[in-house]
């Protein structure tokens, strides 16, 4: 760092360094610069350096009421809006203590005291009422995405290759004749749009959304220093909390992580829709959590919220608005905000087409929690679901919410054969009925909640116990994350040798 930084002074002021004395305060300036910086591309600026390159240094008894001073003000939305997270750092160079901001281009339009300032040359220029250049400044930042910011100093050895074969197997279960199946790994990421060229600059290489998907923990700290994901369970310790998890981790266990935080702390409601028995649970949150994940701005500052209290569930994070609003059925406008983190959750089977998760929450959270959703497009987008998850309840066909085994199930179940091996396994000779249908179903990978309804069980326990891991032990069906049996993006597939079968 600190021989770079060297660099920079002898390269002297630029469209993207900015130079500032400051010995005992923050100049007044700095903050408009800040604003031109995010609007452009970003810049780096330097405090205690002359605008010819001269090292004076801050007051080293300042530097704690200095950054501390920065910080303060950054953080108010009464000064730079949208609201915006940046670090400031103390270097010392030849016994004189300098402060270094980085500042990275965001993808939305900011304000500085209610003006808009965009950087020329090595100028900070106010365009608030040019209308013009305001106009060409939105429509620049409409058309740009930030998970395409370019990273070219990074290399492969610094993502998470075990994730990406993870994604591959996952992707040829599903197709073995898919195009990745020839592919090398930096084939697949050029073709998943994970390693771009820039046509203007011809700069290349990994973007940011292959950092947030495939990178190390250390990589995504790097890259994205404000980027984490807050789960609370705030329900019996309301003024502190019952649980809590936080998570800097690339978004693929992720997701994981925040279903499995879900799945431990809600209750699964089984639903009847028409004579399917569907878990309301796990299609809800699968789709708030893809929306948190997926459709996140990741040159925002605030982290990702999920909250769950005694009467309401939270979710916040950083958003490009485009609805600036309550966001309901008759104004929804799907928008893709990070088209190839979408395409690569679309290829794991997390997120369908786009707008459908906003569609289904309306559709189904008055079931589950007995109230609409209240989802609100602003700089921070919102999604809030009142409930009553707590309070024992019965859905209107009479029957208990908690999943249990039935007679019906248990009828069903008497006729398995799970509990004998037979010599003639291998030609399904003997074979239940139940098994053969389980065994046909899974001829393309499917989920637990999948083959549950298929067959119309609702007890997880029983079914994944009595039902599917004898047929598992057996080698009639397999798993396709087999390393990790618990895991959330788990599916179960017949077996090459009993394919094509049709349970004959």
């Amino acid at each position: 760092m600190l021989e770079r930084i060297k660099k920079i002074i002898k390269q002297g002021e630029s469209n993207k360094v900015e130079f500032k004395e400051a010995t005992f305060e923050i100049p007044k300036s700095i903050y408009e610069t800040v604003c031109a910086f995010l609007n452009a591309n970003g810049g780096e600026i330097l405090l205690g350096v002359k605008d010819n390159g001269n090292i004076e240094g801050v007051a080293k008894d300042s530097v704690k009421q200095l950054k501390e001073n920065f910080l303060t003000t950054i953080n108010s939305a009464n000064k730079i809006n949208p609201n915006v997270y940046l670090d400031i750092n103390d270097i010392e160079i030849n016994n004189k203590v300098i402060l270094y901001i980085q500042i990275f281009g965001s993808s939305q339009v900011h304000r500085c005291n209610g003006r808009i300032y965009i950087r020329k040359e090595s100028l900070d220029i106010d365009i608030t009422n040019n209308n013009a250049e305001v106009t060409i400044l939105y429509k620049t930042k409409d058309t740009s995405y930030s998970e395409n910011k370019i990273f070219p100093a990074v290399t492969l050895d610094q993502l998470r290759i075990d994730l990406l074969e993870r994604v591959k197997k996952i992707v040829l279960l599903q197709n073995a004749n898919h195009i990745w199946k020839e592919m090398d790994n930096i084939s697949i990421l050029k073709h998943s749009s994970l390693y771009i060229k820039d046509p203007v600059t011809n700069e290349e290489g990994f973007n940011l959304a292959c950092i947030l998907l495939l990178g190390t923990d250390e990589l995504i700290a790097t890259a994205v220093p404000a980027f984490r994901i807050d789960l609370i369970k705030r329900v019996d310790n309301v003024d502190r909390y019952d649980d809590r998890v936080d998570l800097r981790t690339n978004l693929i266990e992720s997701y994981e992580k925040i279903i499995e935080f879900i799945q431990k702390h809600l209750p699964d409601h089984f639903y009847l829709e028409g004579t399917t028995r569907i878990s309301l649970r796990d299609i809800i949150f699968r789709e708030i959590v893809a929306n948190i994940l997926v459709h996140k701005e990741y040159s925002g500052a605030e982290p990702t919220r999920l909250i769950i209290y005694g009467d309401k569930i939270t979710t916040e994070n950083s958003n490009k608005p485009y609805i600036n609003g309550i966001i309901n059925l008759n104004n929804l406008m799907p928008h893709p905000k990070n088209p190839n983190i979408a395409k690569f959750f679309r290829l794991l089977g997390i997120v369908e087409e786009l707008g459908s998760g906003i569609q289904k929450l309306y559709r189904y959270c008055k079931y589950y929690t007995g109230f609409d959703p209240v989802i609100k497009d602003e700089n921070i987008f919102q999604i809030i679901l009142e409930h009553n998850l707590f309070v024992p309840k019965k859905i209107k066909y009479g029957k208990d919410l908690t999943p249990h085994v039935t007679s019906q199930e248990m009828a069903k179940a008497s006729g398995h054969d799970s509990d004998h091996d037979s010599d003639h396994d291998s030609d399904h000779v003997g074979m239940s009925d139940l098994s053969k249908k389980i065994i046909n179903f899974c001829s393309t990978p499917k989920t637990l909640v999948e083959i549950m309804n298929f067959v119309d069980f609702t007890s997880r326990t029983y079914f994944m116990n009595k039902i599917l891991k004898p047929l598992i032990n057996k080698q009639f069906i397999q798993l396709t994350i087999p390393d990790k049996p618990k895991s959330k993006l788990q599916k179960y597939v017949t077996t090459r040798k009993y394919e094509g079968t049709n349970g004959n």
